[in-house]
């Protein structure tokens, strides 16, 4: 499967001055703040303390600014996770890294923002796409698990979107308030146990 395409393109990326590229850095490391998702550009301006017109030249509308950013710090995330995937390792070993690395995504998130952020035009296309690309990885892991005897034989798609989605399922609004820990520790946790699980059931391991 191939990776989402980037909202902001990486040509047009690299045509931006450094303070756009300052301000990017520094939205991608508050675009979770409460209210956030819903500000004008105006108010973005004023947090980032810059112009109206650094804003608008990374992007023409607020929704854009915000989903662009959103996208960005996903990409990044998914590169980070690539390079996990990389490592050495057994496919459970490197799949678990996988996860780990994949699972930052939904943390920190705060409820408010995930709230607001459903709202934002096109954000639902956005996680989607870039939660469909994490269980097609997935997948592919556990498939070669099998392939090489690690697990047996089982529904690698139905188990990808199992493991795939903890991060998202859990960060759903409704559901931190309610659970111990935060959503991307509970995630690491469950996925370990399946993992751990898929591993025992063929070899009698648990040492993932």
């Amino acid at each position: 499967m191939p990776i989402p395409k980037r909202l902001l393109a990486p040509e047009t990326e690299q045509g931006l001055t450094p303070r756009q590229l300052e301000v990017l850095d520094a939205l991608e490391s508050s675009i979770h703040d409460e209210g956030m998702a819903r500000a004008t550009m105006a108010g973005i301006a004023s947090r980032m303390n810059c112009s109206l017109r650094t804003l608008y030249g990374i992007a023409p509308s607020k929704d854009e600014l915000v989903l662009a950013v959103v996208d960005r710090r996903l990409h990044r995330i998914g590169r980070e996770a690539m390079r996990a995937l990389a490592s050495d390792g057994s496919p459970l070993t490197r799949l678990r890294a996988y996860l780990k690395a994949t699972n930052r995504a939904v943390q920190p998130t705060t409820a408010a923002f995930s709230r607001d952020f459903a709202n934002v035009p096109g954000a639902r296309r956005l996680i989607e796409s870039h939660g469909a690309y994490v269980v097609a990885v997935t997948q592919a892991m556990l498939d070669e698990a099998v392939a090489e005897g690690e697990i047996q034989p089982l529904d690698t798609a139905a188990m990808a979107h199992v493991l795939g989605g903890l991060g998202a399922e859990l960060s759903r609004a409704g559901i931190e308030e309610r659970i111990e820990t935060a959503p991307k520790e509970a995630a690491d946790a469950i996925a370990d146990v399946i993992l751990a699980g898929l591993l025992a059931r063929e070899t009698g391991r648990d040492d993932i």
